[in-house]
């Protein structure tokens, strides 16, 4: 079913959130959502025209008053200073999945600090931004992402497009990672000329990190 647009409603275009969000509390909105496969994506907010002058203009005031980019320079201060903290205690939750053997400590650090770091970032779209499971298991998932993207072939696998194929070739990867971190968990020897895990550590240079 169409639904005509109100006469007197007019489309807010996507990009400034804090106006969007004056707009959705102060009263009835549509919000248009464009589908594209899994991934939704917002092309604006219809609302009464007059509500939405009325607030750009409110907000444009606000923002010209000194006070309002003091406010925003300490939300964003501690917003940063809470992603430290996140991305430590990600790397703290990692360390805890890997469980390495003493003999391979050195092994568990530079993994977890290169997992932390891709995995952390806002905007990065991986499990550790999510708030749905515990730390410990976005800790596991991520730990078994990486291992998938560094120390197998998959991305460069030609993968059919049978349903739940690509999940069951993830899901033996998974496996075979799987076996890999028991043997660094039980202090087994280790072959580093052609271990994938130690030859992923060799070649990638620690990221920039505080952790």
């Amino acid at each position: 079913m169409v639904v005509p647009v109100p006469p007197d409603w007019d489309l807010l275009p996507p990009g400034d959130a804090a106006l969007s969000r004056r707009i959705k509390a102060d009263g009835p909105t549509w919000t248009v959502i464009e589908l594209k496969g899994r991934k939704r994506f917002s092309r604006g907010i219809w609302a009464p025209a007059e509500r939405i002058a009325t607030l750009r203009a409110e907000l444009a005031a606000e923002r010209e008053n000194p006070s309002y980019q003091r406010k925003l320079d300490s939300a964003r201060s501690r917003r940063a200073a809470a992603e430290e903290v996140y991305a430590v205690d990600f790397r703290g939750a990692v360390l805890a999945y890997l469980a390495f053997h003493p003999d391979y400590h050195d092994h568990a650090a530079a993994m977890a600090t290169h997992i932390a770091a891709h995995a952390t970032p806002v905007g990065s779209g991986t499990v550790a931004r999510t708030k749905r499971i515990p730390i410990e298991r976005r800790a596991e998932a991520a730990t078994i992402a990486w291992m998938r993207h560094q120390t197998t072939g998959y991305d460069h696998m030609m993968i059919s497009r049978e349903r739940g194929r690509r999940r069951e070739v993830r899901r033996q990867l998974a496996a075979h990672s799987k076996q890999l971190l028991a043997r660094y968990r039980a202090g087994l020897p280790i072959d580093f000329r052609r271990c994938p895990l130690h030859a992923a550590l060799l070649n990638a240079p620690l990221p920039d990190t505080h952790a």
